[in-house]
Parts: structure tokens; sequence; C-alpha cells
């Protein structure tokens, strides 16, 4: 009898080594094969990808297509005639499809702002007693920025208005930043002078959020826009309504909502749950939710109601952004990162798998099957169609009470957990919470916060300059690794580093977000400082909506005086080592319009057409002082950053260490007249 090859022949799997560098991650990875449960990993070795559509230049824009535009084995010589079928050229197809991924992106960015924008004008009519505005100080501070005034003029005197007016003043023009019909959106007036300009010259300056990302999805139509110049020129648009639009209001009104975040000490990984209470993973991105499930495990109502049902407390953790959110604002400890999600409830511990918006694997529930876990979809434009999977959809109106019902039933499903459970002991301990308010007075001390005292350090050169590291993992790359050792070689050679989203929860694993980490990873000018002042060389400021407190604090950068009068300027770079998502690409595209260098790793949708790669990669600079690059090796990608760096201090006139110059204001304006 002939023997059937295939069918003896043992699925791939994951290598767990390879596939992550965290130790807790390899356990869980081997937990899962042999339960015989596939995880993402093991998908990622099964399933290769595209490719032609990895390099951009497949058109699936019309039913003529795919049209796919390979490049020649050898390259291009001479003229690159390669076309679809409505003539389409690698640029014009290479440039849609990239400007479709920042619409994604800034859609998703933005209609997380919106619905944050939304609850806040439930709070300003009075619609809610479950939301408060927690931070009163932030949002007068942000009303000018809408127009809104804070004061009125009464027979000649100047008093303050009536708090209640400004609230929901605030509010309508939040809300009207989406789809206003004239002018351009408030925000763009945050950014130092020179950019905004920049801006205006290049015709960029978004009419409003809505109306940049649907004329992305209508020039990229076909026989619509074909000319990749003028394709990037609105995606440049798109981008900003995200970076300086939807993401910056979504931060400010969390912010005035939920409190703004000051540094707080927490812990990260799979360890952080807990055997004997019930363990509730939130995951997604909006904090809305999120805060009313933080509210309700608190109280002693459902904390008595769990001591019932034999736990000893409840145990609240986070994957992705949604952890970000609630760990900024509550010390709440992150469980891992985006590619760690199925292997939460595959400690068989994780009572309740609670979910909202975006990177949120559809595979869950097929994990959840084979344990107890109940996973709960909240948010009406994202359902499973997985029939084990509940939706109980969440309304601000009566949130404590939806929080409540989802907190209990959670410690309900508790005593439904199998006899096995294995939670990895690996957490790492973290401070978190760093703010641009937040770096201001930690820097400059609680009755003088300024960003003087970093510049000054960057003047002297104990601090080399800013790196921005942000951004998800992929599956195409060994977990956090790249995070990791670009990270420490930005450390290692005085580079501080801003981080946000997954790259903040993996740093917080290796153990980076503590001020212990300074002496063992940083170089000595940058353990000097840390130490000096008590601060991480790493600091966490947020979700990936929050990438727009990196650019608040580059601009107060430039503001405090000394490294030159634009973003541009600066010796700072941006990094996602490890990006996957079209969010990443929006990020990236309007850090580079803010004139910021921007390295991405793993790949980038574009090396099919390399004359469209050389706009992005070399001419983008021209116009707006920053651009992108492409750098999959991590110490090199590093290393690029630094090299900006170095080029931007040269041309400062700070290119060489120094001692320690007290300067004043004069001596700035000659450093920025130079």
């Amino acid at each position: 009898m002939a023997v059937d090859k295939k069918a003896e022949k043992a699925p791939k799997v994951a290598d767990p080594i390879a596939a992550s560098i965290d130790t807790a991650t390899q356990q869980m990875i081997r937990r899962a094969q042999e339960l015989n449960i596939e995880t993402v990993f093991d998908r990622a070795v099964t399933m290769k990808p595209c490719n032609i559509g990895i390099q951009g230049i497949c058109c699936k824009n019309c039913a003529m297509g795919p049209c796919r535009l390979p490049l020649p084995k050898g390259g291009i010589e001479g003229e690159d005639t390669r076309k679809g079928l409505c003539g389409a050229t690698p640029n014009t197809i290479a440039a849609r499809n990239f400007i479709r991924m920042i619409a994604g992106g800034a859609a998703a960015h933005s209609d997380h702002g919106r619905c944050v924008a939304e609850v806040f004008m439930s709070v300003a009519r009075k619609e809610t007693t479950d939301y408060q505005i927690k931070d009163p100080e932030k949002l007068i501070a942000v009303a000018p920025n809408f127009g809104v005034a804070t004061t009125v003029e009464v027979d000649g005197e100047t008093k303050d208005r009536d708090f209640d007016e400004i609230v929901l003043e605030v509010a309508k023009k939040a809300m009207a930043e989406w789809g206003k019909p004239e002018g351009s959106l408030h925000y763009l007036n945050r950014a130092p002078k020179p950019l905004q300009e920049k801006w205006k010259k290049a015709g960029v300056e978004p009419r409003n959020i809505d109306r940049e990302i649907v004329e992305i999805m209508h020039r990229t139509h076909m026989g619509v826009d074909q000319d990749y110049k003028n394709l990037m020129k609105q995606g440049t648009r798109a981008a900003l309504a995200d970076g300086w639009g939807g993401s910056m209001i979504a931060t400010d009104l969390q912010d005035v909502l939920f409190g703004t975040p000051n540094p707080i000490q927490s812990e990260a990984n799979l360890g952080i749950m807990k055997e004997d209470h019930v363990n509730i993973i939130v995951h997604g991105h909006e904090p809305v939710l999120s805060e009313m499930i933080v509210a309700a495990s608190q109280s002693k109502e459902m904390l008595d109601y769990a001591k019932t049902k034999g736990a000893k407390g409840i145990q609240l953790g986070g994957i992705c952004c949604t952890a970000n959110e609630i760990l900024q604002r509550h010390g709440v400890p992150p469980a891992g990162t985006f590619l760690q999600q199925e292997l939460a409830i595959i400690t068989g511990a994780c009572d309740a798998m609670v979910v909202d918006i975006q990177c949120v694997f559809q595979n869950l529930a097929n994990v959840a099957k084979c344990f107890h876990t109940k996973v709960i979809t909240t948010h009406p434009i994202a359902r499973m169609e997985q029939d084990n999977v509940l939706h109980i959809e969440f309304d601000e109106h009566h949130a404590m009470d939806d929080a409540k019902r989802i907190v209990k039933l959670a410690i309900d499903n508790f005593t439904n957990r199998g006899a096995e459970v294995m939670i990895p002991r690996q957490k790492a301990t973290q401070i978190a919470g760093f703010g641009v308010e937040a770096i201001q007075y930690q820097l400059g001390g609680t009755f003088r916060g300024d960003y003087f005292t970093l510049n000054d350090n960057i003047i002297n050169g104990r601090i080399r300059g800013i790196g921005g590291v942000v951004g998800c993992n992929n599956a195409r790359a060994r977990h956090n690794e790249a995070h990791i050792a670009v990270v420490k070689e930005l450390i290692k050679n005085d580079v501080i580093v801003l981080t946000t989203g997954c790259n903040g929860i993996a740093c917080a694993m290796e153990g980076l977000l503590t001020p212990e980490t300074a002496g063992v990873f940083c170089g000595p000018g940058l353990a000097e400082v840390c130490e000096t002042v008590g601060i991480p060389p790493v600091l966490h400021l947020g979700s990936c909506v929050d990438n727009s407190r990196i650019l608040l604090a580059a601009t107060e950068v430039v503001k405090a005086g000394g490294l030159g009068k634009d973003i541009s300027d600066l010796p700072a770079a941006g990094s996602a080592p490890e990006w996957m998502s079209e969010k990443a690409i929006s990020i990236g595209q309007y850090f580079v319009a803010s004139g910021v260098y921007t390295v991405f790793g793993v790949n980038l949708p574009v090396t099919g057409a390399p004359v469209f790669q050389d706009y992005l990669f070399k001419e983008m600079e021209n116009l707006y002082g920053g651009k992108w690059d492409l750098i999959e090796d991590p110490i090199k990608h590093a290393q690029a950053m630094i090299a900006h760096i170095d080029k931007k201090r040269k041309a400062l006139g700070i290119d060489k260490a120094r001692d320690r110059v007290l300067m004043d204001m004069a001596d700035r304006q000659k450093l920025e007249s130079a």
C-alpha cells in the first residue's frame, strides 16, 4: 500500500527562539504548539508575502486587474516601459497604493479622535454623568488653539468666561474639524511658523479631516490622478490631517476627559497576570471604554463580587494602545504587544478579552474556543463573525452600566477555568506617562518647568539628539528584536528616545523604561542627565495617537531656542523598526512633512517603483525638510539616525562636545542666526 507522504508531513510551525527575543513569548509559543493551537507566529511561517505586492506595484483598483508590474531581474536600464492595462506606470501605481495606506491610517486614527470628540460633546451637553472633565487646566490651555476665548471683557475689565460655555464651544469647534466647509485645521497653528509657511507654499494645508481622506479615494480611482507627485501632495494633506488634526485632537480631549499623564510606575509582560485573580485583558486603541472598565474593576461592588466566586481580586491588563492609554493614566500594566494577543489567552488564565478597535486578530475567537476565555467586542464598527464571540455595544450615555456588565461576565467566568493554567513569570518594572507637560516639569523642575534644560544638554553635547522610536510589531520580523536593537544603539550613543505604541511596551518588557537603565545601557552624557534628573533614557509618551505628543514636544524644543527655528533644524530623527499597519504609513508621512528624517524597517511598498522611491527618499526633503528611508538592519537603521543627528548638530554649530555653558537669550539668538 502506497504511503501518502503529504498526509504524513507535519505542518510547519514557528521556531520560538527565531520568532521572538522575549522569553515569555517563546514559552507561550511552545505551549500553543503543544496544545496544537495555531498562532500568528506559525502562520507567518506557512504563508509567504506576495513579492510584487510588497514592492507596491500591484494595482487592483479596477476589474481589469490586478495588474502586476514586477521589476526585471537585472533591474531597469534606460526607459521604464512597464504599464498596467490602462497605461498606469509603476510610479502611479505605487503612489496610489501608498496614499491609500495613508487614507486608511488617517481614517483609523481620526475616527478614534471623532469618537472621543463625541464623548466630549456628550459631557459638554450634560448628557452623561459617567464621564467628567478631569483636567480643566488642560482644557483652558488648548481652547485658544481652537479659536475659543477663555476670557471676556465686561465693563472694561477682563474676566474668566463661564467654564461650561468654554467646554461647549470647544466641543463644537472640535467636532467641526472633521467636516467644516471652509478654512483649514485649527491645530496647524501650533506648528513652528517656518513649517506652517512650508505647508502653505506646498499647498498641503488640510481643509478638514474627512475631506482629505475622501479625496484620496477619489484621486486613486481608476483614471483620475496619474502624477505621483500630485498624488503624494494629497497624501501629505491627509497625513497632516491625522497628525496635526484627528490624532492631536484625540490626545488633547482624552487628557481633558481622563487626565493628563504624569510619570507612573507599573510593570509589563504576560507575567502581570495572576492565577488567583480574575484576569481581564483590554485590547485595541480607544480609552473611552477602558476608562470605565478600570473604574468598574476597582469598585468595591465588583471586588466583593469577585471574592464570592473564589478570586482574590481583579487583575486588569492591556494589549496594544488601549494598554498604553490605561497605563499612562492609571498604571494598569500591559500584558504584551500586538503579537502577544493570542498568547494572553493561551495562558489559560484570561477570563475575558475585551476588544474595541484596530489591531485585533480575528483568530482570537478561534484560540478562545480552546479555553474558557470570553472574547467580547464592544464597538459598532468592529464585530467578529464567530459564534463564540459576545458583542456588548458600548454607549457613553450609560458607560458605567456597560462596564460593570462586562466585568461581571469576566468574574462569572473565573469559575470555568481549566486545570492547566500557565502564566509566564517574566515581567519588568517600568516608568511611563511622559507627556509634553511631564517632560517639561521633569526636566525643568516643578516651579520652573521648561525645555531649556533639554536644549542646554543637547547644545553642550551631553545629549546628542532626540530619537522618536514608535510603532507596531510585524510577524515578518523577529518579535521585538529590531525595536530593542534600535533603541539600545541610540541610547548607547547619547540619543534620548521618545517612544509610543508597541515600541513602548517592548522597551518596558526589556527593562529600558527605568532610570536605572541609564547606568547600564547609555553613553556617559545621557547617563549623567538621566541619573541627575531621575528619568529613564526612553520616555514613554503613550499610544499611537499620542505621536502627536512627539510633534508638540519637538515644537517646544524649537520654542526654547538655540536649536534652530523649525523642527527640521533639530538634531532629531524618527523610526518605526517593525511597522505593519496603514496607520504607520500615515504617521511616517506626517512626520516627514513636519521635517523629520523617518526610517522604517522590515519593508516599504515603494521599492518596485525606483523613481517614486527616490521622490520619497530624496526630493521630499526639499519640500518639508524631512524624508523617508528604509533600512532593515536595526544597527544600521539606528546609525543612519545618528548620522542625521550629527549632520544637524554640525549645521547648528554644536557638533563638538563642550563644557556646559549657561546661555542667555542673546547667546541663543546668535546660534539661531549662525
